[in-house]
């Protein structure tokens, strides 16, 4: 049903790429989300939640650079470890929180700008590349009717959870993470399809979101919501998880022969997307030029 729209629509999906590590380890923990593109010029969507990640990426990695520099400087002077925990308090290191993390977009090779913009009111962001060479890509065509969207409507998500790359190394001499040219750099994109089963509303009762009766998988945030001839109605934004109310606690059931007593609180967990008519305003908002269609055979430009 959607295998030629999950072709047409992974020639405008990327990955965004992340690698993180925690204070005092050396253990790198790969991750991911995803982003498309709305136009030729390098303009990409993503979730507030994922951008949000992005900038603190930065702020982070200053922050520890900073720590490193403070440790050189008292190992140089001879100093005791007293100092050395005020430094981490100072710094906000512990060995339960990040203390460093880096991001790589797919596909954007060369001098690597970008210029991120956040929606103030949905999971929204906008991700303006400046590369050198210029990003090389096709872009979604968004749905124009939206009175096509109703429950009992089947669609289709696609991301990059489950990431598999592994192209970063941590340099304990350095005691620094780094993207390499060693491993593998590709990870594999994943489908998840679904039906529409209820709209989403603000507390004003406007409708913001298309819930799915599948989950968005962790790493599918930022992903394209879209119809089976490749059209996007949508974008991946959480997974909400409703109580079924089937609770079972300490029932006994024999398990491989044996007596065991089990616990169990089931959830139905259900993909909640950005409406394509909120991500449109927002397009609008910030004067990007998309598409709008209801297939890409009738698709035009807003604005050139």
């Amino acid at each position: 049903m959607f295998v030629d729209a999950i072709e047409k629509v992974s020639t405008f999906t990327r990955p965004v790429r992340f690698i993180s590590r925690c204070y005092g380890s050396n253990t790198v923990v790969p991750g991911s989300a995803t982003l498309f593109y709305v136009n030729e010029n390098g303009c990409a969507l993503t979730c507030r939640h994922v951008a949000e990640e992005i900038i603190r990426a930065e702020k982070l990695n200053r922050n520890y650079a900073e720590f490193r520099q403070e440790m050189a400087a008292l190992r140089s002077g001879g100093k005791n470890g007293a100092e050395k925990k005020f430094a981490e308090r100072r710094h906000q290191l512990s060995p339960d929180r990040a203390a460093q993390l880096r991001v790589s977009f797919s596909g954007v090779q060369g001098l690597q700008k970008f210029h991120i913009t956040l929606s103030d009111k949905y999971d929204l962001a906008l991700i303006r590349f400046e590369s050198d060479p210029p990003i090389q890509t096709k872009h979604a065509v968004f749905l124009k009717d939206e009175s096509l969207i109703r429950p009992g409507k089947m669609l289709c998500r696609l991301g990059f959870p489950f990431p598999e790359f592994s192209d970063f190394v941590y340099d304990a001499q350095k005691d620094d993470i780094f993207w390499t040219r060693d491993g593998k750099a590709a990870t594999p994109q994943f489908p998840i399809e679904g039906m529409i089963t209820r709209m989403v509303a603000e507390k004003d009762g406007v409708v913001s979101g298309i819930e799915m009766s599948t989950p968005g998988l962790r790493g599918q945030s930022g992903g394209p919501l879209f119809a089976e001839n490749g059209v996007i109605w949508g974008m991946q934004s959480l997974t909400h998880h409703l109580h079924l109310g089937f609770d079972r606690k300490k029932e006994k059931l024999l398990l491989n022969g044996r007596e065991e007593i089990i616990n169990d609180q089931p959830f139905l967990h259900v993909g909640w997307c950005v409406h394509v008519k909120m991500i449109r305003e927002f397009l609008d908002q910030q004067q990007v030029k998309y598409y709008i269609g209801n297939s890409y055979e009738d698709a035009e430009a807003v604005r050139e």
